[in-house]
């Protein structure tokens, strides 16, 4: 679980970098690698939440 953690918040970090690109600097490349960063972080986020679920149960 704490691997999946770390692969979140580095998913993350690379999100809030292109979103900031694309925001500040009207960068389109980077607006796509943040886009592409969202959908990850969904699935990330649904097998932490499975993840986490099981681990309250032990």
């Amino acid at each position: 679980m704490e691997n999946l953690f770390n692969e979140i918040k580095g998913t993350f970090e690379a999100f809030a970098r292109d979103a900031t690109l694309q925001i500040g600097k009207s960068n389109k490349a980077a607006g796509t690698r943040a886009r592409k960063a969202s959908l990850e972080l969904e699935k990330q986020l649904k097998d932490f939440r499975k993840q986490s679920l099981d681990f309250s149960k032990q």
